[in-house]
Formats: C-alpha cells, structure tokens, sequence
C-alpha cells in the first residue's frame, strides 16, 4: 500500500509523535512533513512536536512545528508515528480525539493497533523505515531524505541493532543517494554531545551498579543531579545504550526523576532476554531489546520491582 492512496479524498491532515521525541519520532514525522508539503501543496498539512532540542535543527521546516494542541480544530486525516500508547500522544491529543480518521504508522510490537487504521511492522528498524515503504520514492525530497535517515540510524544505533535488516541497508542506501550528508547527520546528529551530556553520563556511568552476577546493571539520575549538571530529559539519550556495552552485561537499567517518587525507566537487552514483556508488566512497552515504563516508589522498590520480573525473564530463557 501506498500513503498516496489514503490521502486523495483528505484535505486537512495533522502529523503527530510521541512525548519526549527521539531521533525516530522527528525523523519520522518531519520526512512525512516535508514530503507531503513538497507534494501535495493544495492541502492543509500541520505537523505537531514536543521542543526535541537544537540537535535536529538541520531537518527542513522543523522550525514549523507546533507545539501546543489545537483543541477547537479537526481534520479531514491524523496521521499518528513511532507511538504505541494512546496516552503518550505529545502535543495533540484532542486533535487526534477529533479527527475524522486517524492513522497509526508504527513499529513498536507492543503496539495494539490504537488507530481507526494501523500500519505496524514490528520487526522494522524505525518508523521511518515503514514509512518509506509507504512513499513514492521518486518523490522524495532532499530534505525528506535527511529526516527519514536521521530516524533510521537512531533506532537502528547506527545500524547495528538487531532490528537492523538487508531492506534497512537498502533503504539508507536510496536515501544516501538523494545527496544527503550522511556523514554530518550520523556525526553531530547521533554521537555530538554537549558538555554538559558528557557529565551526566559519566556520573551516571560512575554511579552504577552490577547484580545477577553481573548480567544487569542499572544507575539513577536523580532531579536534583540533573538540575545540579544543568541537564533535561532531552539530555539522557544514549546512557542506558552505553550502560549496555558493559562487558557481562545482557540487561541495562537507566531510571531517571521525572517527579518525586515517580522514575523513567530505560531497558536494554543483548541477545536474549525481552526487555518489552518487562516493560509491559508495568504498563509500559517497546521492543524485544528496548523498552520502557514508568515506575513509582522510592528508587529501591523500583529496582527490586524490575529485578523480579527480569530473574523470572531470565528463567524463561534457560528453561
């Protein structure tokens, strides 16, 4: 199927991610943007996202981007990227509440199908690779080739995930083909970090702790540390990644504050144990190798909470 085929009968179309975007969820929803602003000119085309920082800010037209719910309006198609769960909808939840249909283009396995139509293919690198698949490739643009690109080497880690395929290679191939700098975008959009990102994850790094005989570790950023290093969310990409490459490490656990006694917690996985059943126990979700939840208690119950049901993961697998 192509994206084409859904929108002939539309006129108004609103694009939206999830809250606290990662480089697949603006990567995602910018290609579509501009692709859709490069292609169908006659139509009333909005993109909706959270502030993801200046990181992105070589993508086309992100500077469009808004980034409050527009409550009163409803469009013709809301077309819904790179989220699972209804209730992590950014910055438009009474547009997609409103809108006539509303499409979800995802990957997440932990995905139920939360629109009028789904498009989910779970055992895709990105969102950004499923909706490739959904475009017209001779209508891609330049500019939709950087984004698209940037929300592959995101969710892909540059290629290296296990979600990573030969038709994810093929498609970054397609998009380097297009002109774009690769190169800078691999450089300054996924590895550049500020100062202030470096120290925090060294503290973090510092501050870790091993159990299970050294299959898991897990570190706590605190509200306090992150105030004290200057540092937001938006800053703590790429620690529970690192925390992961620990030799010995199958299972790496990153929480950090989002409010008093209520954590954000990151789970990565090596080879073998489902990080998205884990996540899911507590309501959250995700990949097989890369999940996540939120978790509430002091830092001690969240952990031990976890450890239960990943030493009961880890029986699983030796059974």
């Amino acid at each position: 199927m192509k994206l084409s085929e859904k929108l002939e009968s539309v006129n108004s179309i609103a694009i939206a991610g999830h809250t606290r975007p990662d480089g697949d969820c603006v990567g995602s929803c910018m290609g579509l943007y501009n692709y859709l602003k490069d292609n169908y000119q006659d139509k009333d085309i909005k993109v909706y996202l959270e502030d993801a920082g200046t990181v992105f800010s070589y993508i086309n037209r992100i500077d469009e981007a808004i980034d409050e719910d527009d409550e009163e309006s409803q469009v013709d198609l809301f077309i819904l990227i790179d989220t699972s769960d209804l209730e992590r909808i950014g910055v438009a939840n009474k547009l997609y509440e409103n809108a006539k249909m509303t499409l979800c283009i995802d990957h997440h396995i932990s995905n139920p199908g939360i629109g009028m139509e789904n498009i989910i293919v779970p055992n895709a690198s990105s969102a950004s690779e499923v909706l490739y698949d959904l475009l017209d490739e001779e209508k891609i643009s330049k500019a939709t080739a950087e984004a698209l690109y940037t929300g592959i080497i995101h969710d892909s880690g540059v290629f290296k995930y296990a979600s990573t395929s030969e038709h994810t290679m093929n498609i970054a191939g397609k998009l380097m083909s297009k002109g774009i700098d690769f190169q800078t975008i691999i450089d300054d959009g996924f590895y550049a970090k500020t100062y202030a990102q470096n120290q925090i994850l060294g503290r973090a790094l510092l501050e870790s702790i091993r159990f299970f005989d050294g299959k898991c570790i897990f570190s706590v950023v605190t509200a306090r540390e992150m105030e004290f290093f200057g540092v937001t969310n938006k800053d703590l990409g790429g620690i529970v990644e690192q925390m992961r490459l620990t030799e010995g490490v199958e299972c790496a656990i990153f929480l950090y504050e989002i409010e008093p006694l209520t954590y954000k917690v990151s789970l990565r996985s090596k080879k073998y144990l489902d990080v998205n059943k884990i996540a899911g126990y507590f309501g959250g979700g995700g990949h097989i190798r890369a999940a996540g939840c939120t978790c509430k208690g002091t830092t001690h119950d969240v952990i031990n909470n976890l450890a239960e049901r990943i030493e009961l993961e880890f029986k699983c697998t030796t059974e």
